[in-house]
């Protein structure tokens, strides 16, 4: 057995984090128990017909009766169920999933917003550009499962979410996690957990995970891979934040959100392990959607270690990195806002663009019908700016042209701008409007689609934060560096902006005691 108290030698960084070579170095990485792994690959068990986390405390099963999965949704096709201990289903999603702009990442990152339950695998085909066979075929060969088995994984956890942390009945619960009957979602829940729904909410009750559920109201854990930057991640969303539609206090970050089948607010408190995130729905049919987006605003499933290694390899970066372990790269909740965002901020400081965005929201945003605290508005659709953009929007012609140009496009459905494109894809769509360039489509795809190699070399206070480090702050020499740290340059230049941050932090200080 590997002892816990030392680093598995099996372990490297590189382009994908964890390096794990065949399936006898992941029965040593379960058998050290190491919580690193977790969400990375499945360990099923052939003689109890259990499929658990790499981390479950479990005592761990000869070799010869262990084969392993690269996800839950493969492990549940292959007829295993849901180990009740470790809860194999809630453990951060594989950082893969952030790094492969393939045909399996992209459509993993639909299924997870809960495209296949809305659309239909035709829709997710649609989006990801390829035929439904061929979807199917490529799916189950990278991830040993075709969209709809990858889709009912989901909804199992989604229901199991419903069914433990609210007061929903259980044909409501099913009907709310995608379910097109009650007996399909007690069959999936039976097979999946190897409990009943009724099993399953008392064993939460005996956990007390969430306190008294409320109706519309949904208290869970987000985990995350550790180390996690959690104060500058809120430290960039409170800089950029919009009242009414956001809001921090006290460490609790809060917003309001515009999903599929309504609106809702979000709660997020960061701990040492996990997120609380505290859920109020119009339409508990959107908890999977909510959650998914909640996980990629904050960058949960992120593979810290890795970054760390690679940037922390680099002389100039690695102070940045000790002092900042985990840094995180804040993604969105909504690709539309996000872009609008983002085009607001072209060539103007963060805090004019931050009051641009808060006169938009006060302007052209939709007033929730019952407010959650501070939470009041949602941000402004793309049809709402296209429609009287002109009216309510300041600044240059040309940028307030280009707006509502982009949001036309978005609310006509000309320009389509989801998780499952290609970072290329998308960068080169946008530029083809007038007045969208290499900065704002590489934000975009950067925050919209959490694409961890993207340098913003044109970004003036990314170069501030470079030449305040002692490294040479022109687009060129700063591409020529960057090399070093791929594939994690979006990482490296949230480390840039810090360090700007801090600099500029401390010349306010110096002149205010001078």
């Amino acid at each position: 057995m590997v002892s816990d108290s030392r680093e598995p030698e099996w372990v490297s960084g590189g382009t994908m984090g964890f390096v794990l070579i065949d399936e006898d170095l992941k029965y040593r990485a379960a058998v050290s128990r190491d919580a690193r792994f977790d969400g990375q690959f499945i360990l099923a068990v052939r003689t109890t017909g259990i499929y658990c986390r790499p981390s479950c405390p479990a005592i761990k099963p000869k070799r010869r009766n262990v084969e392993f999965y690269p996800t839950a949704a493969a492990a549940q096709h292959a007829g295993y169920r849901a180990c009740r201990r470790c809860l194999p289903d809630a453990v951060p999603g594989s950082p893969e999933w952030n790094v492969r702009a393939d045909l399996a990442g992209r459509a993993m990152r639909l299924i997870s917003d809960g495209v296949v339950e809305r659309e239909g695998v035709g829709g997710l085909a649609r989006r990801v550009g390829y035929s439904e066979r061929q979807l199917s075929r490529v799916l189950t060969a990278e991830l040993g499962a075709g969209p709809l088995a990858l889709a009912r994984a989901h909804r199992a956890h989604s229901a199991r979410l419903l069914i433990e942390t609210t007061a929903l009945s259980f044909a409501d619960a099913a009907f709310a996690a995608g379910f097109a009957s009650v007996r399909q979602f007690n069959d999936t829940i039976r097979a999946v957990f190897a409990a009943s729904p009724t099993d399953l909410r008392m064993a939460a009750k005996r956990r007390a995970l969430s306190g008294p559920p409320a109706p519309g109201r949904v208290v869970l854990r987000l985990p995350f891979r550790s180390p996690f930057d959690a104060a500058g991640v809120l430290g960039f969303l409170g800089t950029r934040m919009i009242p009414g539609v956001e809001s921090i206090v006290d460490g609790e970050y809060a917003r309001t959100l515009r999903l599929p089948h309504g609106a809702a607010t979000a709660r997020l408190r960061p701990g040492d392990e996990y997120v609380e995130c505290a859920l109020r729905l119009t339409d508990m049919r959107d908890l999977g959607s909510a959650v998914t987006r909640l996980r990629r605003l904050l960058d949960l499933d992120a593979d810290p270690v890795a970054v760390d290694e690679v940037l922390g390899a680099d002389p100039v970066l690695a102070p940045s990195v000790a002092a900042v372990p985990g840094i995180r790269v804040p993604g969105s909740v909504d690709a539309g806002e996000l872009i609008v965002r983002a085009l607001l901020g072209q060539q103007v400081s963060v805090a004019a663009a931050r009051t641009a965005a808060a006169t938009l929201s006060t302007s052209l945003g939709e007033p929730l019908s019952t407010p959650d605290g501070d939470l009041t508005t949602l941000f402004p659709t793309p049809a709402a700016i296209a429609e009287r953009g002109f009216d309510v929007l300041t600044g240059p012609r040309r940028r307030i042209t280009t707006i509502v140009s982009v949001c036309s496009a978005l609310a006509d459905g000309s320009l389509e701008v989801h998780v499952g494109m290609e970072p290329g894809e998308l960068r080169a769509r946008l530029e083809e409007f007038p007045g969208v360039g290499p900065w704002t489509s590489g934000y975009v795809a950067m925050r919209v689609l959490g694409a961890p190699d993207v340098l913003l070399t044109q970004d003036l206070a990314l170069r501030n934060g470079a030449g305040a480090l002692g490294l040479e702050s022109t687009v060129d020499s700063l591409e020529s560096r960057g090399a070093a740290w791929q594939p994690w340059r979006s990482y490296a230049g949230m480390h840039l902006w810090r360090f700007a941050g801090v600099r500029r932090a401390d010349n306010e200080e110096n002149r205010s005691t001078t």
